[in-house]
């Protein structure tokens, strides 16, 4: 790593105490979320915000809030409930993990968040950055966080070579934020970090004549700003098939809640075969519903991290239903109560456009 080469090693004395200045004038003050040393708000906030953009992130956090305002409510209500708020933003194992994070919190902390560093960090779905900006938030710790928007941050301005994901390039980069820390203003400096990540140093189109830091960037410097951070290395995305069969009988359509661990775990979803099974069979053998096929509606794809799925939508109208279409796991929904229920993105699509 480049990092600690003596011409970019003297300009790190300056570097946090430029972010700051920056901060304080120039950063993101109003966001729902600050303005507030509250733990509670301040880790919702953290946990809806990995892998998440800010807007996608407000009215979700509003509405979750209004209806979890601490983490009584939050440990008090059921899984589905906290699923439902959640449904649409993603990645719905951290919902399920602040859900479990806020039991253990009234069950061995007496309800209230615990200010420890590595009791925040034992806490369910928390890993080190995240504790650390809740640390430094709620407690005014001096704490280093390494999200996606500072290793850039990090990579560019002190020339991190390698795909930050790459365990040796990770250490590398911990190893700056945490020779980076200032001696004060923690929650400027922290929140500093965040916001030239998001508004300046961005991945495509980073506007560099604004940064405060751009006098001692070295990628800038050195006019590799579009090279910095090295990019994961493809791989081909594999490609997954499903049939969802839409099972309606009048107005009611048939949701079957998803085992609790997995993908879209613990969420309602429209019944699943592979692509080549026939639907009146599968329908009949697996849920005892007897039904005619319609015409199949178009395709659509959801990407998941690791692989991209193609749904093929199939309504179904049911002709009778056996006993073990009422059972455990299985609800007859009306099309409105269905859509508003916790559903994986696409299923609520499918849904949509039966209207």
């Amino acid at each position: 790593m480049q990092a600690r080469a003596p011409a970019l090693q003297k300009t790190m004395p300056d570097f946090s105490s430029r972010l700051i200045a920056w901060q304080k004038i120039h950063g993101r003050h109003d966001l729902p979320w600050q303005n507030t040393h509250d733990p509670y708000a301040i880790w919702v906030s953290e946990i809806m915000l990995q892998q998440t953009q800010v807007t996608a992130v407000i009215p979700y956090y509003q509405r979750f809030m209004q209806r979890f305002p601490d983490i009584s409510s939050l440990a008090a209500a059921e899984q589905e409930q906290v699923l439902q708020h959640w449904s649409g933003l993603g990645y719905y194992s951290r919902a399920r993990n602040m859900h479990n994070a806020a039991q253990v919190i009234m069950d061995e902390h007496g309800g209230r968040f615990p200010q420890d560093f590595e009791s925040i960090l034992s806490l369910p779905g928390i890993g080190r950055s995240t504790a650390a900006a809740v640390a430094s938030f709620a407690f005014g710790q001096r704490q280093a966080i390494l999200d996606g928007n500072v290793k850039r941050v990090f990579a560019r301005h002190f020339l991190v070579e390698g795909w930050p994901g790459l365990p040796k390039v990770e250490k590398q980069l911990w190893l700056l934020a945490e020779d980076l820390l200032p001696a004060t203003d923690m929650v400027a400096y922290t929140q500093g970090l965040m916001d030239l990540g998001a508004t300046l140093c961005s991945r495509a189109k980073p506007k560099c004549g604004a940064c405060p830091l751009k006098q001692t960037c070295g990628a800038y410097q050195q006019q590799r700003v579009t090279e910095l951070p090295v990019s994961r290395p493809r791989k081909a995305t594999p490609q997954k098939h499903t049939i969802m069969l839409i099972l309606r009988r009048g107005n009611e359509v048939m949701l079957e809640k998803r085992p609790p661990s997995g993908i879209w775990g613990g969420l309602w979803s429209l019944p699943e075969i592979e692509p080549d099974m026939r639907p009146e069979d599968a329908a009949r053998q697996r849920y005892g519903v007897h039904a005619e096929a319609l015409p199949v509606l178009p395709s659509l794809s959801h990407t998941f991290t690791h692989f991209k799925l193609d749904i093929r939508p199939q309504p179904m109208t049911v002709l009778r239903i056996a006993p073990q279409a009422r059972e455990a796991g299985l609800v007859w929904l009306g099309l409105e109560d269905a859509i508003g229920a916790a559903l994986p993105t696409p299923v609520r699509k499918i849904l949509q456009s039966l209207k």
